[in-house]
């Protein structure tokens, strides 16, 4: 097992729910922090500050100082002018925190200060659209936001209008788009990310359980292969959440809620192609999120309805998964942070 310092991110506003950011290993976690509903963490790159969302109807994100024992002080937040923002990153440059509210649909971008605090929004940037599953795409839902590898395009996926935005950030701290990529309807795009050589991208699809490959150039996203995330005869209700892939690009791992499995793929030479193959437990009910250890040699899995972290070994040179020890009990977890 591994002993590395990870945090958790969990809903504190459901039953049951804990009430802030835990902090520990997988073997032990402890409260670091209390907040509200922090469902998507990130840190910055010189490992000093934590930030996080604050998923709720009046959205915000928060920062935090992290002290040498792994504590966190809170520093400041601000208002992401939207609901339920679910996701959130850093820029390259360091300057910019960009997070999605899902349930208004916009982006927002904070300019980080030097001693980690967020300043006032310098852009809420609205999407429109919708799409044919008329419960879940009768407005814009934005997920997430990711930059490709170069550092030089960011890309913001929309689970309401099935769209994937490309765009660049400007030194002031706007997006402009510069294209768009239009998955097929209902597909209820969630996740993105990029094959580390910058030629292809990939989309987990929460709402028909697809996996969507894309080449990649100059900005510009086309679909070459779209792939179940679920073995052949599954049946009943499923919904993916988070997509990885290796640093070496050679396989991506998807998390299945309601199959309650992590989808194991290896790609082509390429990187334009995939195939699955394994499914196998998350080790517990509803996971939500995945996050590689830092020496990538494991994989952990938040189980959302189970309180459940479970740790899974890497074949290094298969990359299937096989389960390990009893997983880790932590209320709602849903972003795992391996520092």
């Amino acid at each position: 097992m591994t002993s590395e310092r990870i945090y958790v991110g969990s809903y504190t506003s459901q039953d049951g729910g804990g009430t802030g950011i835990g902090v520990g290993t997988a073997e032990e976690l402890v409260l670091a922090v209390e907040t509200v509903d922090p469902s998507f963490l990130t840190r910055s790159a010189d490992g000093r500050f934590l930030y996080a969302t604050n998923e709720l109807e009046a959205g915000r994100v928060s920062a935090f100082a992290i002290g040498d024992d792994g504590s966190l002080e809170f520093l400041n937040d601000q208002p992401t002018e939207g609901a339920h923002p679910c996701h959130l990153v850093i820029d390259p440059s360091g300057n910019y925190l960009l997070s999605a509210n899902y349930t208004s649909g916009n982006v927002a971008i904070h300019p980080i200060a030097a001693d980690g605090s967020l300043g006032t929004a310098t852009q809420i940037l609205q999407r429109e659209g919708t799409g044919p599953n008329a419960e879940r795409q009768e407005g814009p839902h934005a997920h997430q936001v990711a930059f490709d590898p170069a550092g030089t395009y960011a890309t913001d996926v929309d689970l309401g209008s099935d769209t994937v935005y490309v765009s660049t950030l400007t030194p002031d701290g706007r997006l402009e788009e510069v294209s768009r990529l239009q998955v097929h309807p209902g597909a209820g795009p969630r996740h993105l990310v990029f094959h580390p050589a910058g030629g292809a991208a990939y989309v987990i699809n929460e709402l028909d359980s697809t996996l969507t490959v894309a080449s990649y150039a100059d900005g510009k996203l086309a679909v070459t292969q779209t792939v179940s995330t679920r073995p052949d005869g599954a049946a009943g209700e499923n919904y993916p959440a988070e997509l990885l892939i290796t640093p070496d690009g050679r396989y991506l791992y998807g998390s299945n809620r309601g199959d309650n499995t992590i989808a194991v793929f290896a790609t082509d030479a390429d990187g334009l192609g995939v195939e699955l193959i394994q499914t196998i437990g998350s080790g517990g009910d509803w996971p939500r999120h995945l996050a590689f250890s830092n020496d990538l040699t494991r994989l952990y899995a938040g189980n959302e309805r189970s309180d459940a972290l479970a740790v899974f070994e890497i074949d290094q040179s298969s990359g299937a998964l096989t389960a390990t020890g009893t997983p880790l009990s932590w209320p709602k977890p849903v972003c795992v942070l391996p520092v």
